[in-house]
């Protein structure tokens, strides 16, 4: 289990601080989350967000384009320091030629799809992606609850990822409501990677929490 903090809930005026507490808690990723009040009802951070966020941390930069158009951001996301770069299905309607854009410049390629988006708009680019974000609650806010039916949701994907032989080259990651109390039925469920944000910037200790989280994979 790899475990990608969203810096969308941290302290943006002490982003570096919330890098250090990311590298204290054993984070593999840093998750960026990206919207342009357009795709999704909300305003994030741009490139050079990430270009800053590079300059401190040698974590995996984990950029979730929640855009429109995400053609016209890959390359700046890319210069900018992503080592991976996700991008929405629903977003495009050409998504053949968002992973070849994102091949391009070398970075992991993800996709994603909202939780009412059907499985089968994905599946014919499996074999093309390192990464499938789940969202398990409507893209576009923080702090929401996770919707349960995304679990079997989860499981499905595995199981096509399993039927396809590329579970040990597709992760699975899941983004929206993840708690230390719903984390476990997540992971067993089939996912790799964790994307918390409230849980973990809105917590007295986030160092503590974002430990309790790797705790579970050996319960």
């Amino acid at each position: 289990m790899k475990l990608a903090p969203s810096i969308l809930s941290a302290d943006f005026t002490h982003l570096a601080k919330a890098l250090e507490q990311c590298d204290e808690g054993g984070a593999h990723y840093i998750h960026v989350d990206v919207m342009d009040n357009q795709f999704v009802p909300n305003l994030t951070m741009g490139p050079p967000v990430v270009k800053s966020l590079r300059r401190i941390t040698d974590k995996f930069l984990d950029v979730h384009m929640m855009v429109i158009d995400p053609e016209k951001l890959v390359e700046p996301f890319a210069r900018a320091g992503a080592d991976g770069i996700t991008f929405h299905v629903e977003a495009t309607d050409n998504p053949q030629n968002v992973i070849n854009l994102i091949k391009d410049t070398g970075k992991d390629v993800g996709i994603s799809l909202k939780p009412n988006t059907s499985i089968a708009d994905i599946e014919p680019y499996l074999d093309q992606v390192d990464l499938v974000l789940v969202m398990s609650v409507e893209p576009g806010f923080g702090g929401q609850g996770y919707i349960a039916e995304a679990t079997k949701r989860i499981a499905d994907i595995k199981q096509l990822l399993i039927e396809q032989r590329l579970q040990d080259k597709v992760k699975i990651e899941v983004d929206g409501g993840i708690k230390l109390h719903n984390a476990k039925e997540v992971l067993d469920a089939g996912a790799d990677i964790l994307v918390a944000g409230s849980e973990i910037f809105k917590a007295d200790d986030p160092v503590h929490v974002m430990k309790s989280f790797y705790t579970l994979v050996d319960e």
